[in-house]
């Protein structure tokens, strides 16, 4: 009786390896393409409402609670900061780069064409999930970290010595980096996908994630104004990001006004046979 030898590790490792160059090549043709074939129409959003609307916001936070917050930056009962303290540590950015990193990594190293056609739109779907929260929380997590070292804000903890507006332009001291916040960034993102996949719950996901961000203002790293800012910058990159896809059709198709809506074939979980 003959038995079928398997091939060895290095032929394994290198077959593995084309595979994951022509996952990600065949990715790129298919993006290339989709751009060329469907128009922009970005112009029908109209992004300065949204501008003025979010620099609105923060210069109300920072003329009326900005001060306050920094007065009573260490008269928060003990109890209250240890709760504010664990549940801020849900914006850390790892928390959503991480998981759809790793989701990424091994969709480009399993065998698309072996997958029947049920499994691979369930594959196909996560996928472009995991494309998405790193898009909006990963793009936008850079851009605040550009923003807060090349303004130089004073964390509250330093109320006393300069007030609520002392900027230290590109002194790269994590003192200095107060506006905006990245927690909030983050949550801000996190509410822009949550917003795009589900809108009727946005009540729910806008409780959630703004009482998140709100917690740097409680554990004293952050005036309320930077959360603020923080916060619309995130849900701006997460909503830009949705009319990309939108345009690529991956999730979202587009409206007539450009903004995105959730395609009905965009499940999660394989439906019943």
């Amino acid at each position: 009786m003959l038995v079928k030898s398997r091939p060895p590790v290095s032929g394994r490792l290198l077959g593995t390896g084309r595979r994951s160059v022509d996952n990600f090549l065949d990715t790129m043709r298919i993006v290339r393409g989709r751009f060329a074939a469907r128009p922009a129409r970005y112009p029908n959003i109209v992004w300065s409402v949204w501008g003025v609307g979010w620099v609105l916001l923060t210069a109300a936070a920072f003329v009326r609670l900005d001060t306050p917050a920094g007065m009573l930056r260490d008269q928060w009962s003990p109890g209250f900061v240890r709760l504010a303290d664990f549940f801020t540590q849900f914006g850390l950015g790892g928390w959503y780069l991480i998981p759809p990193a790793l989701l990424l990594v091994a969709a480009n190293l399993i065998d698309w064409r072996s997958l029947s056609r049920r499994s691979l739109m369930l594959a196909y779907n996560w996928t472009c999930l995991a494309f998405l929260v790193l898009s909006a929380v990963g793009l936008s997590g850079l851009t605040v970290n550009v923003l807060k070292y090349a303004i130089g804000r004073a964390r509250p903890l330093y109320f006393q010595d300069f007030g609520v507006l002392a900027l230290h332009p590109f002194a790269f001291d994590a003192r200095f980096a107060g506006f905006p916040s990245g927690h909030a960034t983050t949550m801000g993102a996190v509410f822009g996908v949550l917003l795009l996949l589900f809108p009727r719950r946005w009540y729910i996901a806008l409780a959630v994630t703004a009482c998140i961000a709100s917690t740097r203002v409680f554990v004293g790293a952050h005036y309320p104004s930077d959360t603020v800012a923080g916060f619309g910058l995130g849900c701006a990159f997460a909503l830009a990001c949705g009319v990309v896809f939108a345009r690529l059709g991956f999730i979202f198709r587009p409206m007539q006004s450009g903004l995105p809506v959730r395609k009905a074939s965009f499940r999660l979980i394989a439906p019943e046979r």
